[in-house]
């Protein structure tokens, strides 16, 4: 199934360069026709914002040599560090961390040059991400520097009083001294830093140094971009031609095929498998041929999969795959949200959907951020009344500077992955212009940590991705009784609200509140509110005491579409992710053998996104970095 044709590809490619010269020639119609001139664009394009780090230090500045912090990590941040990170004023994002320690030492050069350094570590709960600042005396600016610590789960990183030359890293097995800083032109870190790599190794890879890079970015995605940020109504634009020349265009069908075998619907649920979806039992027998499907499966009807039963990927354990249409549910659960949701159209009603289960007891959730996306600035869509506009953003920060944003997998994780899948909305669309979360909170817009870091506060009432600094996995709505956890937060990623919300009281999910309102719900699409598109969303299914993390595919929906599908595969909760492109509802699933690797895309034209040299596949997300954030599954080291 894995294989994408030569005709396909060039149709997928034409379908996009179609699509983009569509939007630049709507683009320079309302050029000429609202006098917007070229240099003021060019000049737009050109102008690039200045920023000034302030250094920030905790209230334990001077902490002696140690291996292991004296305090309880979840004791309560120093109060002037919850200040700063409660305080309405422009910040830089080291004043966001409320649980950061900072440690100051005097250090010198070879040459005798004297100076100090600052190691702050961002959050000692995950201890991953650190700062260090280096300021040698005379006129010269403080030196920021991005760490990244690789294994955080057994590694401390140190500054030493008595080893001025340097920083000292401790694991379980030894004390290792590292000269970062002492060679007078030359040293490591300098090196480093020339090298430009997105991921420069330091002392012997126990380090990595994380430096600015450009994501790659579609020309689709830099065209829209364009628009969006410098052409008046060029969001409008954007719609225009998506709805008027493309819509449905990633639509796949299939005719219902009835099974030669007549007992081949009771056929044996997989072993290790999520649960049965609620299928209308009318169905049980019939075949689906997801013909666009790339991920190879273990089957024995080749192409064809019954309606809804779930098959293990090939050679990938912990990893399943089914396939349904939104009518092919049972219809208890379509007279069920019958006042919950809107009608679905025939259109929706037989579009393929293609659900993607990971076994959370088999894999590690990870997120980054894209090297552009998603941005800290206020969003245009927050209404004005809202907006505090002596802020650069809702947080107090106009940029993520000094920390680095590499838009790919950190090379210490690179063996262990299994999946990639992109994230959420950019901070374009990712506020509210309509209901009551755009009056609250400057807006609600939707908040994300990346390793402990918190780079855009999580705002209540939004749906959330969480994971824990143990690893566990949580789907759930955010509230401010949650904040008291933020501590432990490893990584967490916001976008909208719920498709599936979970009641904790009566233990059970139901549809969330705004599935039906277009503009209330944030969910994107038409301005006249037609929003069927490609879309994609991820759930959370409890099972016989396991819990899978289920990715789906919807090849043409809206959300109420979304929930009738969700609500069937029994998630207690499933939220939006990203729409209306392959860019955006991307999902690839990899497999190392030996020296071999290869790459399977859920939708076989996701293929078209990855870079190629020679007969070799250069993956998104693994490969190389891309402008925007995305979810990533590693394989556990022990499962």
């Amino acid at each position: 199934m894995g294989c994408l044709s030569l005709e396909k590809k060039r149709r997928f490619n034409k379908i996009r360069w179609k699509m983009i010269a569509a939007l630049v020639l709507w683009t320079l119609l309302f050029w000429s026709g609202f006098g917007l001139e070229s240099n003021e664009i060019i000049s737009k394009l050109g102008a690039q914002p200045q920023t000034v780090f302030a250094a920030t230090q905790g209230a334990d500045s001077q902490v002696p040599f140690q291996v292991k912090d004296s305090a309880d990590p979840a004791s309560q941040p120093p109060k002037n560090q919850v200040d700063e990170y409660k305080a309405r004023v422009p910040k830089t994002v080291v004043e966001l961390q409320q649980f950061r320690r900072s440690v100051s030492v005097a250090i010198r050069k070879s040459t005798g040059q004297e100076g100090t350094a600052t190691l702050i570590n961002l959050n000692p709960s995950i201890n991953t991400w650190f700062l260090l600042l280096i300021q040698w005396r005379g006129d010269q600016p403080a030196e920021a520097y991005h760490l990244e610590n690789p294994m955080p789960a057994t590694q401390k990183l140190l500054l030493d009083p008595g080893y001025p030359e340097g920083m000292v890293i401790v694991s379980q097995k030894d004390i290792h001294r590292c000269a970062l800083w002492s060679a007078p032109s030359d040293s490591e870190l300098a090196k480093a830093v020339a090298s430009g790599k997105a991921y420069a190794p330091l002392c012997g890879k126990r380090l990595l140094l994380r430096n600015k890079t450009k994501g790659h970015k579609t020309t689709l995605e830099q065209v829209t971009d364009l628009l969006r940020t410098h052409v008046w109504q060029g969001e409008k634009i954007t719609t225009f031609v998506r709805e008027t020349f493309y819509q449905d265009t990633y639509l796949n069908t299939s005719i219902l095929i009835e099974a030669n075998n007549p007992s081949a619907g009771t056929s044996p649920h997989p072993s290790g498998a999520p649960a049965p979806p609620l299928t209308n039992p009318r169905y049980s027998n019939k075949f689906l041929i997801p013909q666009e499907l790339g991920i190879d499966l273990e089957s024995e009807t080749g192409n064809n999969v019954l309606v809804g039963r779930w098959y293990r990927a090939r050679k990938l354990p912990g990893v399943f795959v089914s396939v349904i249409e939104p009518n092919l549910v049972t219809e208890e659960i379509i007279a069920n949200q019958r006042k919950q949701v809107n009608l679905l159209d025939e259109v929706e009603s037989d579009a393929l959907v293609y659900m993607v289960a990971f076994d959370l007891d088999l894999f590690d959730l990870g997120f980054e951020m894209g090297t552009e996306h998603p941005k800290v600035n206020w969003s245009d869509r927050v209404p004005e009344q809202v907006r505090d506009n002596t802020l650069p953003g809702p947080d107090g920060i106009e940029t993520l500077e000094p920390l680095k944003m590499t838009g790919w997998v950190s090379p210490a994780d690179r063996e262990r992955v299994a999946a990639t899948f992109v994230g959420g909305f950019k901070r374009y669309h990712g506020a509210f212009r309509w209901s009551d979360l755009a009056l609250k909170n400057y807006g609600s817009h939707y908040g994300f940590i990346e390793h402990g870091t918190v780079l855009s506060k999580l705002q209540p009432g939004l749906a959330t991705v969480a994971v824990f600094e143990d690893g566990t996995v949580d789907l759930k709505t955010w509230t401010e009784k949650n904040n008291a956890d933020l501590w432990r937060i490893r990584h967490a990623r916001q976008n909208g609200v719920p498709i599936i919300e979970y009641d904790a009281a009566s233990g059970t999910s139901r549809v969330g509140a705004l599935v039906p309102r277009w503009g209330q719900g944030n969910w994107s699409g038409s301005a006249d509110n037609r929003f069927r598109t490609v879309r994609a969303g991820l759930g959370l299914q409890e099972y016989e005491g396991r819990r899978f993390l289920i990715y789906g595919y919807f090849s043409a929906a809206t959300p109420s579409a979304m929930a009738r599908v969700f609500q069937a595969y029994l998630c207690r909760y499933a939220l939006l992710l990203d729409i209306n492109a392959l860019e955006h509802t991307y999902l690839a699933v990899y497999r190392h053998q030996c020296s071999e690797f290869s790459v399977q895309h859920l939708i076989k034209g996701m293929s078209v996104l990855d870079q190629t040299r020679g007969n070799r596949v250069i993956p998104r997300f693994l490969g190389y970095p891309d402008n925007r954030d995305f979810f990533y599954l590693l394989k556990k080291v022990n499962p």
